[in-house]
Parts: structure tokens; C-alpha cells; sequence
């Protein structure tokens, strides 16, 4: 296992890590808000998914475990990265590159740790119950657990429904530059396919970050709601 350990802590094993860890975590992304979607379906298709899902606990857990190995090694990962990046360049530049790179690409750090903050929220809130009491034991009391309702009466709650956008805004920044630096890693990088390969980045984060908000919408202007 050393050789792993030495890989990892190499500068290329860093960054091929950074790659893989952020592709299958944009994979789960979209799994994620496909499954959400059926929340425009009504009560039954989104109750039926989330049903089926805790049929299969194995399943289910071997996937949460898995997942939160490669969000860990891919927040650890990013931060010892930008750490050995400071230390390598301790003085600033005379004509800072800061001038041609985003605002996006200089806050990878924070807004990968905003994510992080939100997503130890989001599992609070959905999955253990702790930050909306109420609404979770309303709808889990007799065993029956009532996806449906309990997103539609968070959700109708402004201040749960601004939070949630507001933490997909962090990610839509995370996001649109994070796959330009897959590319990168992997070597796709041309004065030719740079260019759409930002856009294309955009435009992916625009999709998955503007599906969550949209479904966040739907409910708080009363577009999606009601009891299952």
C-alpha cells in the first residue's frame, strides 16, 4: 500500500485523484437529480424511488460509504494541493495571473468546503432528521417514510428553500470550473477545444445546479405540493 500512499502524495497522483474522485462524484450528481426529478411526477413516482432504494439497504449504504470515502479523499486531496501550491509560490507574482483566471478557478477551495457544509446539512435534514425535527418525525412516525411530503413542506419553508439555492449557486461555480480541470488533468487542453470545453462546463453546471434550484421553485411558488 506504500506505493498507493506515494502516488497520492505526488503531485501528478494528486491531480489524477482530483479527476477521478470529481468524475464520479459529477456522475452521482446527475443519478441524484434524475432521482429528484420524479418529485414533478407526484407523490407516487418519487415515494415509489425512494421505497425502492430502502428495499435494498446494501445496496444503499455500500453506496453512501462509497461516496463518502471519495468526497473525503477528493476534499483532502484539493486542499493539500492548494497548500503545496502556496508554499511552492510564496511570493506573489509581479503581474498576477488572477487577471486572466476566474473568480471560480481562485475559490476552488472554499467553494469545495461550502459544499462540504452543505452536504453534512442536506443529510441532517433529509436523512437523520436533526435540523427540522418536525417535518422529519411528522412524516417517518408510522414507519411510513413520506419522501414526498416531507421535501414539498421543507421546501415551502422560504429560509430552507433560500438556503438550498444559495448552496447550489456555491456549487454552480465549484462545478463549472471543476470539469475544466478534468479536462485539463486528463490532457484534453488545445487552443481549439479549450474554448468549448468551458462552455460546455457551463453548461453542464448550469443543467444539474439549475434542475436543484428549479425543483426547490416548483415548491416554494406552489407549482409542486400538497400531501401525498
Amino acid at each position: 500500500m506504500k506505493w498507493l500512499s506515494d502516488c497520492w502524495r505526488s503531485s501528478i497522483g494528486g491531480k489524477l485523484t482530483m479527476a477521478v474522485t470529481g468524475l464520479l462524484l459529477f456522475l452521482f450528481l446527475i443519478a441524484h437529480l434524475l432521482g429528484n426529478l420524479q418529485l414533478l411526477a407526484g407523490p407516487d413516482a418519487i415515494n415509489d424511488y425512494a421505497h425502492f432504494l430502502k428495499g435494498k439497504p446494501a445496496l444503499v449504504w455500500s453506496a453512501r460509504l462509497g461516496l463518502l470515502v471519495v468526497f473525503l479523499l477528493h476534499v483532502v486531496t484539493g486542499i493539500r494541493l492548494a497548500r503545496e501550491n502556496k508554499v511552492a509560490r510564496p511570493v506573489p507574482y509581479a503581474r498576477p495571473d488572477t487577471i486572466q483566471a476566474s473568480w471560480a478557478s481562485r475559490s476552488m477551495v472554499l467553494t469545495g468546503l461550502s459544499t462540504l457544509v452543505f452536504v453534512v446539512y442536506h443529510l441532517l435534514h433529509f436523512t437523520v432528521g436533526v435540523t427540522n425535527p418536525g417535518l422529519f418525525d411528522q412524516h417517518t412516525a408510522t414507519g411510513h417514510h413520506d419522501v414526498y411530503a416531507m421535501v414539498t413542506d421543507s421546501f415551502a419553508v422560504p429560509g430552507i428553500a433560500l438556503a438550498y439555492i444559495a448552496f447550489q449557486v456555491v456549487l454552480f461555480f465549484h462545478l463549472s470550473h471543476g470539469v475544466q480541470s478534468l479536462a485539463q488533468t486528463l490532457g484534453i487542453h488545445h487552443e481549439r477545444y479549450t474554448p468549448m470545453i468551458k462552455t460546455a462546463s457551463i453548461v453542464l453546471a448550469v443543467l444539474i445546479t439549475g434542475g436543484n434550484i428549479f425543483l426547490v421553485l416548483s415548491v416554494l411558488t406552489g407549482m409542486t405540493g400538497g400531501q401525498a
